[in-house]
């Protein structure tokens, strides 16, 4: 589907999404006064059924968001759930999409308002991040250190927050490497660019506690209880060092937008054998499944948009 056939949902109508405009003086525009979720939803053709992963988990997370950044909002959470399948049924996607929905403030006023605010969702057709063919990424462990909770709570999934991403990943590239990985102001292993990470060490799968200055990702969450509770692995979540990074057998990372990626290299170091190890090709496997109505377990993380 092209842009100017795509429909969005914008203060409450569906409209053609070159017809959504914002002020530009307003607080979202000038500011990055604005929280939001990025949601997946895959389709399945034998069921010939579109289904949101974890739907409701990411509503309950922009609630918190729109909590914290103390927004003045009238959305509850079936209204924004019931919005969300509305304007994905109404784009009638046959394909893999990924969901942006968005609280913003709207208006003439300044960084400290708490109102107006308004909402946009904006379904767009979205393959794999990565083909499964893919090898793997290479990063470098950034000068950047990642933001925490006594500046700008990582536990805020808004838009503001994904400049410390950007200047992180901006210096990763311009070094030749694909991305980067963020260590917190205490040294440990904190996250990638908009990711979560898990490295595994003598068979244990590992990944930092979510007070390392990460997001309380649905991703993570996800990737913890099926690797423990199905793929029955020896799971860890505890301080990662930075040269644990270099003598890891395999990283990864996850997030709903990159979904699982194999890390293959960090700061010009191989990482194993410099492939996708036998671990998160287990949990890729088992998660692609899933997420795409195709496994028996976990059915209730999936809510179909046709069939309701």
């Amino acid at each position: 589907m092209t842009n100017d056939k795509r429909l969005i949902w914008f203060k409450g109508d569906i409209i053609p999404v070159n017809e959504a405009k914002i002020n530009v003086l307003s607080p979202t525009s000038q500011f990055g006064a604005n929280v939001f979720e990025g949601l997946r939803a895959y389709w399945n053709e034998a069921d010939k059924e579109l289904y949101v992963f974890k739907l409701e988990e990411h509503i309950n997370r922009l609630l918190k968001s729109i909590k914290m950044m103390r927004f003045e909002s009238q959305y509850d959470a079936v209204f924004l759930k019931n919005s969300v399948i509305e304007i994905v049924k109404a784009n009638k996607y046959q394909e893999d999409i990924t969901i942006r929905q968005t609280i913003f403030l709207d208006g003439f006023g300044s960084w400290a308002s708490a109102s107006p605010t308004d909402m946009f969702i904006a379904p767009i057709a979205k393959g794999r991040q990565y083909p499964p063919d893919k090898i793997g990424i290479e990063c470098c462990v950034s000068s950047w250190a990642r933001i925490n909770d006594k500046s700008m709570s990582p536990k805020i999934k808004m838009g503001a927050n994904y400049m410390n991403s950007r200047m992180g990943q901006m210096e990763a590239m311009r070094n030749g490497y694909d991305s980067t990985i963020f260590l917190n102001d205490q040294g440990k292993v904190s996250e990638g660019p908009g990711s979560c990470i898990f490295i595994v060490r003598d068979g244990q799968l590992i990944t930092p506690p979510i007070t390392a200055s990460i997001l309380e990702s649905i991703t993570r969450t996800t990737i913890l209880v099926i690797a423990r509770n199905d793929l029955g692995l020896d799971v860890v979540e505890r301080d990662v060092d930075r040269t644990e990074l270099y003598i890891a057998d395999e990283i990864f990372f996850c997030g709903t937008a990159v979904e699982i990626v194999p890390v293959v290299g960090v700061d010009k170091l191989v990482v194993g054998d410099a492939k996708k190890g036998m671990i998160t090709s287990r949990i890729e496997d088992l998660y692609f499944d899933i997420v795409r109505g195709l496994s028996d377990k976990h059915k209730c993380w999936l809510t179909p948009t046709y069939k309701v």
